[in-house]
């Protein structure tokens, strides 16, 4: 599935284009934003939505060179687990 990307100032997030996926962020530095908030409607259950945005916003963090911190409990899960986040992950 493909996500967009709205940016703002202070908060972004990367959604479906229908917006039954969806992850929020903000930025709390000039190099880090904070994962909030993950949401996959039932509709979507059991697809890997919600890993497939958590790999969109690395992707993009990678690109842009800037570290997550994940306080949504899915992304935080997901990405702690994981070895091939680590590189990304806000270390404070």
């Amino acid at each position: 599935m493909d996500f967009l990307h709205e940016e703002g100032s202070k908060k972004g997030r990367f959604h479906s284009e229908d917006n039954r996926a969806e992850i929020v962020y903000n930025w709390f530095r000039d190099d880090a934003v904070i994962i909030e908030h993950t949401e996959v409607d039932e509709s979507l259950a059991g697809q890997g939505i919600g890993k497939q945005l958590v790999n969109a916003v690395v992707a993009w963090a990678r690109e842009k060179g800037i570290r997550l911190l994940p306080l949504c409990v899915f992304a935080k899960g997901l990405m702690e687990k994981d070895e091939t986040y680590q590189d990304v992950l806000y270390k404070g």
